[in-house]
């Protein structure tokens, strides 16, 4: 399992929260979402064996919120 730090543009309130942890959520190999709406962050625990960090981001793209690391 490894574990990324994601800084996210544009989340401000529980139904971006919802949205990015079950878009997430829903890939094979993650087994942890959590959205920290004050610091921007998404920390995402995986197995890179299944999905790989650029498939975690255009998830997250695909919500409407841009990834800027």
């Amino acid at each position: 399992m490894e574990k990324i730090t994601l800084h996210v543009e544009g989340m401000s309130c529980g139904h971006c929260v919802k949205a990015v942890e079950g878009s997430v959520g829903k890939l094979q190999g993650v087994s942890n979402v959590k959205v920290n709406l004050e610091g921007g962050t998404v920390e995402v625990d995986f197995n890179n064996q299944q999905v790989s960090v650029d498939e975690i981001k255009e998830s997250i793209d695909d919500q409407g919120y841009e990834v800027k690391s």
